[in-house]
């Protein structure tokens, strides 16, 4: 917080003095947004052409499921899962406006106002979101000097970066009367989605974790945990119509916001309270 006061000191005394070019504001003004993201433990990131943030999952292990006994038995049992390979998980979920200009169209239920744009999308299937990720990924896409593709998060990712290295029932302790500093549920919404971002971020800098909408995972639905193969990659079924969502939502209650909370959802259905997040994975370094 000092670091951020000192650069906000110095733009004051920046449009005193010298009298900066509205561009030269701005860029302050985008230096001062990019240190408030990021005031928690650094990590390294990239910025997309919309703006949004992409942080390092580093690799690890950690407990998959519900370790504090408070959850659905699809929550069991809980297990070590190791993840071997770095990617990066939006800090975000992907906005209406992200959406739009990919897809041509905007099929979110919650247009209303002028930053609507800035609310997740939402109402798509998973059919549509395998064709969104077909577009972005048909040009190259290069980042801090690595070439990689476009995806969905595996449930497992997707934990892992909600719990952030915690074992509490959501990432900022156990009380569910501190939710809504931390995201938008059916207690605080006003029965819609908000604009992401707008809440605190978690301890590795993700936003809308607990509540917003819940997020797609590549995951095929399981009844539990039981037949985990421990590793990063989605498990997958034969012939499955479900897949795992993640995170809980505008219309649900706290618990099901909860860092290993589950639920299904079908891949030919949209629903307005099911999004999406997106990772970008490395595939090579750039010559």
């Amino acid at each position: 917080m000092l670091l951020m006061k000192k650069v906000i000191l110095l733009m004051k005394i920046q449009i005193n003095a010298y009298k900066p070019s509205l561009n030269q504001f701005l860029i302050l003004l985008k230096c001062i947004v990019i240190l408030s993201d990021y005031m928690q433990p650094s990590k390294p990131f990239f910025e997309d052409e919309f703006g949004g943030s992409y942080i390092l999952l580093e690799p690890g292990t950690f407990t998959f499921g519900d370790q504090n006994g408070s959850g659905h038995p699809n929550e069991q049992p809980c297990i070590d899962v190791t993840l071997s390979e770095p990617v990066f998980l939006g800090a975000r979920p992907v906005t209406q406006v992200q959406w739009a200009s990919r897809m041509g169209s905007n099929p979110s239920k919650f247009q209303d106002g002028w930053s609507a744009g800035l609310r997740p999308v939402e109402s798509i299937s998973f059919q549509e979101v395998e064709e969104f990720l077909k577009i972005l990924n048909s040009e190259p896409s290069s980042y801090l000097g690595l070439t990689g593709v476009w995806r969905l998060p595996s449930e497992v990712e997707w934990e892992y970066a909600a719990k952030a290295g915690t074992t509490t029932r959501w990432s900022f302790g156990d009380k569910d009367a501190e939710l809504d500093a931390h995201g938008w549920h059916a207690g605080n919404s006003g029965a819609t989605t908000r604009e992401v971002g707008s809440k605190k971020a978690n301890q590795w800098g993700f936003y809308d974790m607990h509540g917003m909408v819940h997020e797609m995972t590549t995951d095929h639905w399981s009844k539990d945990h039981s037949h985990h193969h421990r590793g990063q990659r989605p498990c997958v079924h034969a012939n499955s119509e479900y897949r795992v969502a993640k995170g809980g939502s505008w219309f649900t209650e706290s618990d099901s916001s909860r860092s290993s909370s589950r639920r299904r959802f079908n891949i030919s259905e949209g629903k307005d309270g099911i999004g999406i997040r997106l990772v970008w994975e490395p595939t090579e370094m750039n010559e």
